[in-house]
């Protein structure tokens, strides 16, 4: 009987131990992927007991078990991980004793204008406290690593710090061939030279281009700052009004001559080099080539046949 006992009690405890096993290795409660932070000198304990608060596991008390028996003696890490959808305890303790801590980062395109950077950070979980809308051009597009419970307000406040080094560096190389007199000039300038080209080649010929109507006082007739007011720089969704085209407000360049009122976005370092350092040209116009670029034109006779091209291309296509 006592050997029966043994031999039962032995059975017993390798069927235990085959069930933590197991149970170690099996997906995990997790329905997303999740943030997960763990603070400096945590212990395996106050770990487990938070990581079954957040829904990662089922059991402290048994992960506790199953990561002395299956785990290794490494430490846990400080920092901040990102948990996989399903994640096993197995793989849980993995990413927490390998020390594979996630690089949170937020990133902040050219041309993005405040109201959407607003929106981006607000939306960003693991961040603290509500901020305003940033002033519009006060932002430089970058990529930012931010912590974990970091403030809105100091991301905005790196951000801004970013920009106005940014602009004092390249206004210190500007070249006598820009029109613009003053820092926040070349911000204003800059932001629509990002809002009319997404290649990189054309942003100095633009730039050159109203360089060329600014100085002979000849509107700058730039689309992206008839939508600003209405938008405050979202996409408009349809096409421009006549009745906007003529509406004053400090940003239509259809409808005054010289530079808006402020900027209508965040310009890139690129378009600020840009304005700072515009292409030598005769150019007065451009329009769309089809292809996502522009047909440049110093006369308005080569220009209206530009036009014309580009109207047929679109009557082709069908857009018209």
């Amino acid at each position: 009987m006592r050997r029966r006992g043994s031999l039962f009690a032995l059975v017993a405890a390798i069927a235990a131990l085959a069930w933590l096993l197991a149970s170690w290795s099996l997906p995990g409660p997790l329905s997303r992927d999740q943030d997960f932070n763990v603070p400096p000198g945590a212990s395996l304990s106050s770990v487990a007991t938070q990581l079954q608060q957040s829904g990662a596991i089922r059991s402290a008390t048994l992960f506790k078990l199953r990561a002395r028996l299956f785990g290794g003696s490494a430490a846990i890490k400080a920092g901040h991980f990102l948990l996989p959808k399903r994640a096993s305890e197995s793989t849980i303790l993995d990413l927490l004793q390998g020390g594979k801590v996630l690089r949170r980062v937020v990133t902040i395109p050219e041309g993005m204008p405040s109201i959407l950077v607003h929106e981006r950070l607000m939306a960003m979980p693991g961040l603290e406290g509500d901020i305003p809308v940033p002033a519009e051009g006060s932002i430089l597009p970058d990529t930012y690593e931010v912590g974990v419970g970091e403030s809105r307000a100091a991301i905005v406040a790196r951000m801004q710090a970013e920009m106005t080094d940014t602009l004092n560096a390249l206004w210190d190389k500007r070249s006598p061939t820009t029109f613009v007199k003053t820092p926040e000039e070349a911000i204003i300038l800059a932001a629509i030279v990002e809002k009319e080209t997404g290649k990189a080649e054309e942003r100095r010929l633009i730039a050159g281009l109203y360089t060329n109507r600014l100085r002979i006082g000849m509107r700058l007739q730039a689309d992206p700052t008839v939508i600003y007011p209405i938008t405050k720089g979202k996409p408009l969704g349809r096409r421009i009004l006549k009745s906007e085209l003529r509406a004053k407000n400090g940003y239509n360049t259809y409808a005054m001559s010289g530079l808006p009122i402020g900027p209508i976005t965040n310009p890139g370092r690129a378009s600020i080099e840009a304005v700072l350092n515009p292409a030598s040209t005769q150019d007065l116009y451009f329009v769309a080539d089809g292809s996502g670029g522009h047909v440049f034109a110093d006369t308005l006779a080569e220009h209206n046949a530009n036009v014309a091209r580009w109207y047929k291309l679109r009557r082709a296509r069908g857009e018209m």
